[in-house]
């Protein structure tokens, strides 16, 4: 973990099939989940994805302290992202269904909680809010947290600014 990122960056990765950007990807990821979320930096095996991602995701403590506040059968989580929050919320709901419109990220998300052992969560890779209204089902909980990002990925606070827009969608969550 005392990687010199710099030099790293001018050299070739001495992995084959592994080039130099994503080299340092899965170095810095590791790095950052060290304070952020211990249980992923502690698992072997795990895929770390480009760093927006783990800025965005809940801390292990938030992540937890969420999953505190729920029980039941059901949740479907509408923005899974990198799956912290999916994660944490296995361990108190019989079944969470995780929903990702960005493929590579919900394919890291569905890799990584095979290295983590979990087993109650079925992957979606789409839209949370196009998912939610073609489930027939009825979910005990409704996750959902909008990225606070602009498409120039500026920080933004207003709900109306996030996206998904939760405004725009107030009755089909409340459906």
């Amino acid at each position: 973990m005392n990687t010199d990122i710099l030099s790293l960056a001018l050299k070739k990765s001495p992995f084959p099939g592994i080039n130099t950007k994503e080299l340092i990807q899965q170095i810095e990821g590791k790095k950052k989940c060290r304070e952020k979320l211990p249980t992923w930096y502690n698992t072997a095996q795990l895929y770390y994805p480009p760093k927006i991602h783990l800025e965005q995701s809940s801390s292990e403590i938030a992540a937890r302290y969420k999953a505190e506040q729920v029980s039941g059968k059901t949740l479907i989580d509408l923005t899974g992202g990198f799956g912290v929050d999916c994660f944490f919320f296995s361990k108190n709901i019989g079944h969470v269904f995780y929903c990702e419109k960005d493929a590579e990220l919900a394919a890291i998300a569905t890799h990584n909680f095979e290295m983590l052992k979990v087993t109650n969560i079925t992957f979606n890779v789409t839209d949370g809010l196009s998912a939610l209204k073609q489930y027939e089902q009825k979910f005990d909980w409704i996750y959902l947290d909008p990225s606070r990002r602009s498409a120039a990925r500026s920080r933004v606070f207003r709900l109306a600014d996030c996206s998904p827009d939760i405004t725009e969608h107030l009755e089909v969550l409340m459906e």
